[in-house]
């Protein structure tokens, strides 16, 4: 790979371009382990932002987070058939421990529900106890053997998942609608990514639960990308688990439960949502750096007035709550410093040169649209307060534009297709519900039902593909 800036076009090879951003702009590596990535410091950055912008919302709420171990027995995930057959492909195991053969296998944690669940049947007692409402950020392995991409899929990532116990079902559909709504703010608002909220198909849905809510976002190549899950697990693993509490009446009942988790894979649809041919464009509010300040230097006396005054504007804004960084690097052009830091994505560039500082003023440069504006040197706290506002809307708003125009409504199989292989996007198009179709679809074309839109449509034609009365008018896609 070339050590000058972004070789490859977006629009003429989207998955090469993607590796690329990605690597040249320091966002990750690869790992040494096959299949593993190296989340790197702006990643990272953005990962938290994440985090705190939704933890602070949960624990709102009364959810605390929690750690649970890293190894679960093969007992437990055998415990609940269902759900280990749903995994069983990708776990990771473990049976031996230094020079010593375990005495059973234990598993690397694919997802917790198993471990967490059995301690809910020690935790949980009365109807006094519940609900129970925890959350834990950690690490994951599922074995893919598919093959991996950076961020995407990979075969250990991070995630946020949350658990809860209810004492009625009321309360647990609740929680799951409330999950999911927290996850589309943290989308749509911060990600800046328009998603699409509804259920999964049941062959689509979570492993032992009894139905899967999700929110779908389309990348610019046409396919569907599976943002966060919210689902409804009923009383299932509670009947495995011995999940009780006695209730007010004095009897037995089995807990209503729910778990949801969002992954670093939503980074991967940050790139490919809002990056270009220059590189990645970051979001303001997950900004690792908002502004960056690059004074324009020539060897004159003007040199240190220049840097004088770019430090005591980085400490004005920092002093207003910006994340900023002054690249005052004396050995590096200003071309080569604009185009490093449009490569990082970083949303606003000031400039500062001997004209500016002439004129009292500095020029802000726009990551998403180039756009120069020259501003006063008074007014720059208010400037890149707009701006970054600016730059955080427009992004969605063209997010949610491409989406729109590449949501396509079919009636016939033969346009289901046609469309599929000339466009791709999301295909809106009628169901029966039957499972055999879905699967003859998804064997045929290779694309899916995405989603069950919560904002139901009336049906006016058959079934996609078998004519027969639809039950639902569904979004399909080709998926990662």
């Amino acid at each position: 790979m070339s050590d000058t800036g972004v070789t490859v076009k977006k629009a003429e090879n989207f998955s090469d371009w993607y590796v690329e951003v990605i690597m040249k702009a320091g966002f990750a590596d690869y790992a040494p382990v096959k299949g593993c990535m190296i989340i790197r410091e702006d990643a990272y950055a953005v990962w938290e932002k994440i985090q705190s912008a939704f933890d602070a919302r949960i624990k709102s709420t009364g959810h605390r987070n929690v750690y649970f171990p890293l190894f679960i027995p093969e007992s437990l995930l055998k415990k609940e058939a269902e759900h280990f057959a749903g995994f069983t492909p990708e776990v990771a195991w473990i049976s031996q421990g230094g020079d010593t053969e375990l005495e059973e296998k234990v598993a690397v944690r694919p997802t917790s529900e198993t471990i967490m669940y059995a301690t809910f049947a020690k935790w949980i007692r009365s109807w006094r106890d519940l609900p129970v409402k925890i959350n834990q950020w950690c690490n994951i392995v599922r074995w893919e053997t598919k093959s991996t991409r950076l961020f995407l899929r990979t075969r250990e990532f991070l995630w946020q998942e949350g658990h809860t116990a209810h004492a009625t079902q009321e309360q647990a559909e609740e929680e799951v609608l409330y999950a999911l709504s927290e996850y589309r703010n943290i989308m749509e608002n911060y990600l800046a990514i328009p998603v699409i909220p509804g259920k999964k198909s049941d062959s689509e849905k979570f492993a032992g639960a009894l139905y899967t809510t999700t929110l779908e976002a389309m990348m610019p190549d046409g396919k569907a990308l599976q943002m966060g899950t919210s689902h409804n697990l009923g009383q299932n693993f509670a009947k495995v688990f011995d999940v009780k509490y006695i209730g007010e009446d004095k009897q037995d009942h089995l807990v209503w439960q729910t778990s949801w988790g969002i992954s670093t894979r939503l980074l991967g649809a940050m790139v490919m949502v809002h990056g270009d041919d220059k590189g990645l464009v970051i979001p303001p509010k997950v900004a690792p750096t908002q502004v960056v300040i690059v004074p324009i230097l020539f060897k004159s006396a003007e040199v240190e007035a220049i840097i004088a005054k770019a430090k005591e504007i980085a400490e004005t804004l920092k002093a207003k709550g910006f994340t900023v960084i002054l690249d005052d690097r004396q050995e590096y052009t200003p071309g080569w410093k604009f185009n490093q830091w449009e490569l990082k994505g970083v949303p606003v560039r000031v400039e500062i040169g001997p004209r500016d500082l002439k004129q009292g003023q500095v020029v802000m440069v726009r990551r998403d649209t180039g756009q120069k504006n020259p501003v006063k040197e008074a007014d720059i706290p208010a400037a890149a307060e707009m701006l970054l506002d600016e730059i955080q809307k427009n992004l969605f708003a063209k997010a949610k534009a491409f989406m729109q125009q590449n949501t396509y409504t079919v009636q016939t199989y033969d346009e289901f297709k046609r469309v599929l292989c000339e466009k791709g996007g999301f295909l809106k198009a009628s169901w029966c519900g039957s499972s055999d179709c879905e699967a003859k679809i998804k064997e045929e074309t290779g694309a899916t039902i995405r989603v069950l839109p919560f904002d139901k449509e009336e049906t006016k034609s058959g079934c996609v593909h078998c004519g027969e009365p639809a039950k639902d008018i569904v979004y399909f896609a080709r998926s990662y």
